[in-house]
């Protein structure tokens, strides 16, 4: 795992965790854009290793997140959602690191 890609997953983790505070709405706009252009680096890098199921869950999160058409699934939702997919990249990030010692 490349240092971009580790950032990226710490980055987006923290970011998605402070959407569970009560945060200004710009915020949770450059949260879904960010999440777009770093899910779509975590993808083109997954394609790269032909890692066909991570380029799935990735690019599925990218539209998941895009900040173009938003999806309305309620403030407690969105709250699962980005608890769910910050806990997924934290986990991502420590298998990894098991799998490389």
């Amino acid at each position: 795992m490349n240092n971009l890609e580790k950032s990226i997953k710490i980055v987006l983790a923290v970011a998605f965790f402070l959407c569970l505070l009560n945060m200004p709405y710009g915020y949770y706009e450059l949260v879904r854009f960010a999440a777009l252009v770093g899910f779509g680096i975590l993808a083109y890098d997954a394609h790269k290793k032909n890692n066909m199921t991570l380029v799935v869950v990735y690019a599925a999160l990218a539209l998941l997140f895009q900040p173009f058409i938003k999806i309305a699934l309620g403030r407690m939702l969105w709250n699962i959602v980005d608890v769910v997919v910050g806990l997924f990249l934290l986990i991502s990030l420590i298998i990894k690191r098991e799998n490389k010692s």
